[in-house]
């Protein structure tokens, strides 16, 4: 069973059509249904990062996520999901992210911004896989702890397109939308958490 973090925006639907194509047991949880714990929690992409927090700060997700996640608790964010992991974003300065990981989330400053479309990704870390997956961005993480950036990408210059470190992977693409590789990834972290 996996719990799906809705929190008034995103794509929820998007996410959960590739859970039933992928057989995946799941449940919404939200501000009146909070996540125990008990599930890996997946939190799908698509919002912008003041509006993701205020609503996570309203519903109680807030300090709920941060507790479950500081305390171990399998978590796979996509687009949104992996900048509200982080202290802050250039897109609201002066909103404080979940503060569960160290650094911040930065605007791409060359380009056609936001990047939409294809990308290839190149992994940092062992045991994944080079490909192409969907953006669509304007934004991305810079993470203070080099060693948790999962996936690489060159938009105008190289940026951090995923991360992992402990109980927490995080997805600035969306896997949901780039075919057969895409739900290779989501599968190998649905199999391992899920």
């Amino acid at each position: 069973m996996i719990d799906v973090v809705e929190y008034g925006a995103g794509n929820t639907g998007s996410i959960l059509r590739c859970l039933d194509r992928l057989e995946m047991n799941y449940q919404r949880v939200h501000g009146l249904h909070l996540p125990s714990g008990d599930n890996p929690i997946l939190f799908p992409g698509v919002g912008a990062f003041g509006a993701a927090m205020a609503n996570l700060t309203q519903s109680a997700l807030a300090e709920r996520l941060r507790c479950l996640l500081k305390t171990g608790t399998p978590y796979l964010g996509i687009c949104i999901g992996l900048q509200v992991l982080f202290e802050q974003s250039e897109e609201a300065p002066d909103i404080a992210g979940l503060c569960v990981l160290s650094g911040q989330v930065v605007r791409f400053q060359n380009g056609k911004v936001p990047q939409i479309g294809w990308n290839w990704i190149k992994p940092t870390q062992p045991g994944w896989e080079a490909g192409y997956v969907y953006f669509v961005n304007s934004y991305y993480p810079k993470p203070d702890d080099p060693d948790s950036c999962l996936y690489k990408a060159d938009y105008h210059g190289t940026f951090s397109a995923a991360v992992q470190t402990g109980n927490i992977t995080a997805f600035q693409f969306h896997p949901e939308k780039s075919g057969a590789f895409g739900q290779t990834l989501l599968r190998r972290w649905l199999t391992r958490h899920g």
